[in-house]
């Protein structure tokens, strides 16, 4: 068998159509999709990404109007964070049995009851980071869940646009939310709450119109017998397989934490550096910020698109003309490994070039060095989000899809505990001196990918499940 053709595990071994499995547990009939079905979806990621990214150009309100330390408003981003990893690792394994739909209903509406915690609880602590934890658990719902099931009802579409329509909303999301709530921070009434009341008034209604999103992903006809055994087959969901496996420890690993943590240093970290410098204008100068990387990022994916299609292409043609043959399998591995490794090569060079901006930010202290930092932050933010996209709906099966994008996911935003751990260390450190080591990690991280993508190749796309009848 050429090298290039995966092997699919038990787990992920679809029956023939027409044929049932005699160890599977049976579905029903998935309902077939309408052509737009997917935009209610991606309407879902737009409010929970709206949600999740409000809060962050509010962090200098919060520490003016609140009285809340640097640490405290680092803290509030962390259990954001904190309350991304059961949403993650927990929705979308879950989704991939008991559905889609009621998974994401409860994910779309935690995040407008995370909106009233935070709306009404400005002034405790406690309820801010209860409101933040609540909102990290929307979002890890919508981005696990919501990407599968975005991919799957593009029915006919490529791989590559079904990611971009995930990552555009998603990004879109993040960008106007920010945007919004920064300029009610500045110039709105009541810049504490008026923020959450506009996220809540766009995010009511979706839960219900999701109701009527056609289910791709039908319940089993029999669960698990116990607990123990449901938790195994969740675990068993998040296991990357076995083919795809050092591709993602040197691709995908060194890649994913870098997609919010290029974030976090845009409009978390650059803000409160140069906040001094703009004064009273300083809530709307991060908002800028954070819709400047954020508008990037979505400017620059079809530029992700193209760099990961071009080789996901040529490689298809040159698995159709080897028909078998593994010695020129072999011979033809590193070519095609650098070619399909285009766009996390250049994901992690933008990322390099921005984190080096950054620790020359760290000793100039330039508002408008910021503004150039943040724009190649977010482009690199934008290839990284959409390449390691494709690269995981390339390694997951049908059954395990929500699974593996919620690790991938977790895996990214493990980069925006940065800012917290930035400033933690402060009290040691200096940030010139912290921000050139996160320099010096990028550029080991490129060497990582830059080695991942020669000496390995992505698995060839999983099989699609027979269309129900």
């Amino acid at each position: 068998m050429p090298r290039t053709q995966r092997m699919p595990e038990p787990r992920q071994a679809a029956p023939s159509p027409g044929t049932a499995s005699a160890h599977a547990p049976a579905r029903a009939p998935a309902q077939a999709p309408r052509p737009d079905s997917w935009r209610t979806v991606a309407a879902a990621m737009f409010a929970c990404g709206w949600g999740g990214n409000q809060f962050t150009p509010l962090l200098l309100m919060y520490r003016r109007l609140g009285g809340y330390s640097t640490l405290s408003v680092d803290a509030f981003l962390g259990a954001y964070v904190v309350g991304l990893v059961p949403g993650l690792l927990l929705a979308g394994p879950v989704s991939d049995r008991r559905g889609r739909r009621p998974v994401l209903v409860a994910g779309t509406a935690a995040s407008a009851v995370a909106s009233l915690v935070l709306g009404f609880g400005g002034q405790s602590a406690w309820l801010i980071y209860a409101g933040r934890l609540i909102t990290g658990f929307a979002v890890g719902i919508a981005m696990s869940v919501g990407s599968s099931w975005v991919k799957e009802l593009s029915g006919g579409a490529d791989g590559g646009l079904a990611a971009r329509r995930s990552s555009l909303f998603q990004t879109a999301g993040f960008g106007l939310g920010a945007g919004v709530a920064g300029v009610l921070a500045q110039w709105g009434p009541w810049p504490m709450v008026s923020p959450y009341a506009v996220h809540l008034l766009i995010t009511v209604a979706i839960p219900v119109l999701l109701l009527r999103v056609p289910e791709t992903r039908p319940p089993l006809a029999h669960a698990a017998g116990s607990v123990r055994q449901l938790l195994t087959a969740l675990v068993d969901d998040l296991r990357v397989p076995a083919p795809a496996r050092r591709r993602f420890r040197l691709v995908v690993l060194p890649m994913a934490p870098w997609v919010f943590g290029a974030a976090g240093l845009a409009y978390a970290v650059m803000p409160q550096l140069v906040g001094f410098r703009v004064g009273d204008w300083g809530p709307a100068y991060a908002t800028g910020l954070t819709v400047l990387a954020l508008g990037t990022g979505a400017a620059v994916q079809p530029v992700a698109r193209w760099l990961h299609g071009d080789g996901e292409n040529r490689d298809a043609e040159n698995r159709e003309g080897r028909n078998g043959e593994a010695d020129r399998g072999e011979a033809g591995k590193g070519e095609a490994g650098t070619r399909t490794g285009r766009a996390p090569v250049a994901a992690m060079a933008v990322m390099l070039l921005g984190a080096a901006l950054c620790a020359a930010n760290a000793v100039l202290l330039s508002p408008w060095l910021a503004a150039v930092t943040a724009a190649v932050l977010g482009a690199g933010y934008g290839i990284a989000v959409v390449s390691g996209l494709l690269e995981i709906q390339r390694m997951a099966g049908p059954d395990d899809l929500a699974g593996l994008t919620g690790i991938y996911y977790m895996l990214a935003y493990a980069g925006f505990l940065l800012p917290t751990v930035l400033a933690t260390l402060s009290s040691w450190l200096s940030y010139p001196v912290m921000l050139a080591a996160v320099a010096a990690a990028a550029l080991v991280c490129l060497g990582l990918v830059v080695t991942g993508a020669r000496v390995t190749r992505p698995p060839a796309p999983a099989p699609a499940p027979a269309p129900a009848r």
